[in-house]
């Protein structure tokens, strides 16, 4: 079955990202989400960074954007639907309501997929109504630019469907990464979020300031990014969305103590790049200093 309308659940970080990719690349998209005009300025905000890094004017990008229907209606949004992307909050609860309520609404045609970070298609396959078509597809952050997606099924996904998500991923110009065993984190984050973490807890420990760590980690492996850079682009909430769902499945008391701290940034109106603050100060951070290196 080839995929032509395409409903993407959630329009946060990576939410927004996947629905802009999938329309651009010639799908019908209906992007839901529980508050509109919040999903309509995460779309619109694409555009610079699209311009910036794809050369996409900004008369091709609103073309594009105009053609994504949004709404904060699940029955309408999943009509007709061949393909849903669930990128909703990091919590297990949430995401057992709406897959609930998606089985109970969504075709017999319509395969469900999670973009979930921390958790594992075993865990949400038990409530959805077809695990035969149910699998993983995860995004990184920037998926116009850092274009993998990591497909992962279960031990009942239809290799049939799983051949299916690997072409879709081809025909929105991502790198399909096969994993053929249910690893948490996939390939991406197995590696990523103990980069992050260690990073995260020497700032908590009070060891060493997100400056001194992303300059510490450049100049010593020619890095271009630093962990916090990194941090900001994702968001601070999202971020907390994850400590939470590890310290929830794991346990460790660190994932809560990272959590905690970034809630109060959070809480302070500082969720990263795009609310203009997070650990740096935007337009402007302190790492676009051509002497951030040297000082």
């Amino acid at each position: 079955m080839a995929f032509k309308n395409v409903m993407i659940a959630g329009t946060g970080v990576l939410g927004s990202q996947i629905a802009y990719q999938t329309a651009l690349n010639g799908f019908h998209v209906i992007a839901y989400n529980d508050n509109v005009d919040s999903a309509k300025k995460r779309l619109a905000a694409l555009q610079p960074a699209y311009e910036a890094d794809l050369g996409l004017s900004k008369a091709d990008f609103d073309q594009t954007l105009a053609q994504i229907v949004v709404t904060d209606d699940l029955k309408t949004a999943v009509q007709d639907v061949d393909y849903v992307i669930e990128a909703l909050p990091e919590n297990i609860k949430i995401k057992e309501e709406f897959y609930k309520q998606l089985s109970q609404l969504a075709l017999a045609k319509t395969i469900f997929a999670s973009n979930s970070s921390t958790m594992v298609p075993s865990q949400l396959v038990k409530f959805v109504d077809r695990p035969q078509k149910f699998l993983h597809m995860h995004f990184a952050n920037r998926i116009w630019k850092c274009n993998v997606a990591e497909i992962m099924g279960t031990d009942q996904t239809d290799p049939a469907v799983f051949e299916e998500v690997i072409d879709f991923a081809h025909q929105i110009k991502m790198v399909p990464i096969p994993i053929h065993k249910e690893q948490p984190g996939y390939v991406l984050n197995s590696l990523l979020i103990p980069f992050l973490v260690s990073a995260m807890l020497l700032w908590v420990k009070g060891v060493a300031d997100p400056e001194t760590v992303d300059k510490d980690w450049m100049i010593s492996t020619g890095a271009p990014v630093g962990p916090f850079m990194m941090l900001d682009d994702v968001g601070l909430r999202t971020t907390y969305q994850i400590m939470m769902g590890l310290y929830q499945t794991r346990g460790n008391d660190y994932f809560k103590t990272i959590a905690d701290k970034l809630k109060v940034m959070i809480d302070a109106g500082k969720n990263g790049r795009e609310s203009g603050q997070g650990f740096y100060s935007y337009p402007h951070p302190a790492f676009e200093d051509p002497d951030f290196l040297k000082k």
